[in-house]
């Protein structure tokens, strides 16, 4: 019986020792990996750029130090409009940005950020998540050697700053405004000249007259960036970007390279900043707006004559891309019906319940 207990004692500690002497073994084995990340942003936006630092720091800290991504803004390796270009060519191996900027390569593009009229944020993340998104963008992202991983999301946003008051329709001829993706076509079918300006410029060319009006996300960043210090008109709502969404762009070659668990801790860490930024911009919006107004800035609504005619040109785009783009009708097909689902249950749910304590909140 003592010899029993002796052997089973022994055979349990030599076990521990085994595991023990093994665990260092396995964090040895694991590759040390060091890559590059440029971002479309500037620093000085910490919601939206801070969101790529959530994604370094976490798969430093689930990789024990192994896998380093560091992170660059707007302009310290490529100009924010080119991110996709320096992922694409291995300049860099992954890169934060907003998919929309790059319908100039092909409109089908803007749905993986936002279209005009589109999903908002919770819809999108149903979509990508669960609707078949994920999986339907990559298909067309695969053409660019590139990956998108869903890394962020502002929610619906404010239509910009204009120097003039918007009436009507008519005040729209002619307005040099800075408006990137899918918007940009539409508000151009009505007169205005869109402008792509990345968000570290687009202070300076409001300032200097280069532009009329520009829109960027919301009160939270539009006071960092001081818009309201140069005009004072904010209009509402964006409705070209109802949810837009961003993306870890990552190159196919280095992805497929990648330790399958490192492709899991990078999958895991983008999710977290996709749900940190959200978080992060409802958290400061309302004090914001607060702020702003305070400081003497106009909130208003577009008038209804001018909502009707951009969802009418909307609708005419939409119809112009998917007759001669079958990428895009694709994709349209597919994203459009999912919208009207989730437009049909939330009327029911999430409106009603937002509509009832607009009125009764005290």
């Amino acid at each position: 019986m003592q010899r029993r207990k002796f052997l089973n004692a022994t055979g349990a500690g030599m076990a521990g020792i085994l595991a023990a002497s093994s665990a260092p073994a396995i964090a040895q084995s694991q590759p040390e990996i060091k890559w590059r990340l440029a971002s479309s942003f500037p620093k000085t936006l910490d919601t939206i750029f801070a969101s790529a630092d959530v994604v370094g720091k976490r798969v430093a800290a689930a990789t024990n130090g192994k896998f380093q991504i560091q992170t660059f803004s707007s302009g310290e390796i490529v100009p924010g409009n080119q991110v996709l270009d320096a992922v694409q060519n291995g300049t860099v191996q992954c890169g934060h940005t907003a998919s929309y900027y790059y319908v100039g390569k092909d409109p089908t593009f803007a749905f993986g950020t936002a279209v005009p009229f589109g999903l908002n944020c919770r819809q999108f993340n149903a979509w990508w998540y669960a609707g078949g998104g994920d999986a339907l963008m990559n298909e067309f992202y695969a053409d660019y050697n590139v990956r998108g991983i869903l890394c962020g999301n502002t929610g619906a946003q404010m239509g910009g700053w204009y120097r003039k008051e918007i009436k009507s329709l008519a005040d729209l001829k002619g307005l040099k405004m800075r408006i990137p993706g899918f918007g940009g076509m539409v508000l151009a079918k009505l007169g205005v000249v869109p402008q792509q300006i990345a968000g570290g410029e687009i202070y300076s060319a409001l300032e200097k007259g280069s532009i009329d009006a520009v829109e960027w996300v919301g009160p939270y960043d539009d006071e960092k960036l001081g818009f309201n210090k140069i005009v004072k008109n904010y209009y509402y709502p964006g409705w070209w970007e109802g949810g837009p969404a961003l993306h870890l762009f990552v190159n196919n070659k280095a992805w497929s390279e990648l330790p399958k668990d490192y492709q899991a801790v990078l999958e895991a860490a983008c999710h977290e900043g996709n749900t940190m930024m959200m978080a992060r911009y409802d958290a400061g919006n309302p004090q914001a707006l607060k702020r702003l107004v305070a400081a003497g800035v106009r909130p208003k609504a577009f008038p209804k004559d001018v909502m009707d005619a951009c969802y009418k040109a909307t609708l005419e785009i939409f119809a112009e891309n998917c007759a001669k783009n079958p990428k895009f009708k694709k994709v349209h097909d597919h994203v459009m019906p999912f919208r009207n689902d989730l437009i049909t249950w939330m009327r029911f749910t999430e409106n009603t319940f937002d509509d009832f304590m607009a009125g009764a909140k005290k």
